[in-house]
């Protein structure tokens, strides 16, 4: 082993029990693991929830079971460098070697079960997940392990570390996307222009909606949707959006809706103002419960209503498209920390202060 045996790593305990410790034990190869430096990992949405102590996350003591196995290292949006593998780590991820730059998805396929055999991996029902789970730690540390079924994708050396930590969030805005099957005549509605959107919308450009809107309550976020390819952008808080779309479609309402706020109201606004045999995508992390009438979707307007989880064979394109600068990114980060400063790092990824992208550099 030629790195440290102990480490900084930001462990969580429970929801009111993160601490950073600066003698963490690093994480040990087995036969079939690898292990890598990492070098940089951004916050999500879903790690500050977490540790709000999020009832998806840590269950509500009736309806939702607790999710996470603590103490665990968070982080998903990770990537690094090699530094050891086990003796069979070559056997599940030929053409790996040390020195290589490395990120993987977020899920842990167990590649046993119904979903992970038809090649819907993303849905494995185990679910083990980086960054939630002891077993399978995250990126807020200076080593992480990947084990042997981790779905693992090499990343070019010339890729700044900026795009690079946008590869897991972009992965994911794809796939919401892939499911919103946007076609040339459509109204797109985005609602939200954080990391997520703007991934949504520099994609969704590429599929060439009729109209691509964007809604956001932040103006300066509404100018970077507009920079990253929206045809529109409206304020919520500025306008009736849902009149507005209204008077765009002929009276008709927008053909696709993406979600991807994870505020209730946000999902309401939406079934106000698709259009009838439209489609709904959610793509979000709620902090809380969502109370619509459902007879929007079934009696009056007979929506499709898709759900969008993780970036499911997506890194290869999001890689592709930032090296030839098909996907936007410049600004996304807007913020990068020392792992000492994490409390701030999270406060800061809330978005009060403007911010898109909070991330650590090791």
């Amino acid at each position: 082993m030629s790195y440290p045996k102990t480490m900084k790593a930001l462990v969580a305990h429970s929801p009111t029990d993160y601490r950073f410790e600066p003698n963490y034990p690093t994480p040990e190869c087995g036969d079939d693991d690898i292990i890598i430096k990492v070098e940089g990992c951004g916050v999500c949405a879903g790690d500050v929830k977490c540790h709000h102590g999020g009832a998806m996350f840590w269950g509500d003591g009736g309806i939702q079971p607790s999710w996470v196995e603590p103490p665990f290292i968070p982080g998903h949006e990770f990537l690094g460098r090699i530094v050891e593998m086990g003796k069979d780590a070559n056997k599940y991820h030929p053409g790996l070697k040390i020195g290589d730059r490395v990120t993987a998805d977020q899920i842990y396929p167990c590649g046993e079960c119904r979903f992970c055999k038809s090649g819907q991996y993303w849905m494995c029902q185990p679910h083990k997940m980086h960054g939630f789970m002891e077993e399978f730690p995250g990126g807020m540390c200076e080593y992480t392990r990947y084990k042997k079924n981790a779905v693992i994708t090499k990343v070019p050396e010339e890729m700044s570390l900026e795009q690079a930590l946008l590869i897991e969030p972009y992965g994911c805005s794809k796939h919401a996307v892939d499911r919103a099957n946007i076609k040339s005549e459509d109204y797109c509605v985005i609602s939200g222009a954080g990391t997520l959107g703007l991934g949504m919308i520099t994609y969704a450009r590429l599929r060439n909606p009729k109209c691509l809107i964007v809604l956001d309550m932040m103006d300066d976020r509404l100018a970077k949707a507009k920079e990253f390819g929206a045809d529109v952008v409206l304020n919520p808080g500025k306008c009736d959006v849902v009149k507005e779309i209204e008077k765009m479609t002929g009276g008709y309402g927008c053909d696709i809706y993406i979600e991807a706020t994870g505020n209730p109201a946000s999902v309401t606004q939406g079934l106000a103002m698709i259009r009838k045999l439209g489609t709904f995508v959610e793509f979000s992390v709620f902090g809380k419960e969502t109370t619509v009438d459902w007879s929007i979707i079934g009696d009056r307007k007979e929506l499709d209503i898709y759900g969008a989880h993780l970036s499911p064979y997506a890194y290869p394109f999001i890689i592709d498209g930032f090296m030839s600068g098909k996907l936007k990114t410049d600004g996304v980060i807007t913020r990068k920390m020392k792992l000492e400063d994490w409390e701030k790092a999270f406060e800061y990824a809330e978005g009060r202060d403007g911010d898109l992208k909070v991330a650590f550099v090791m």
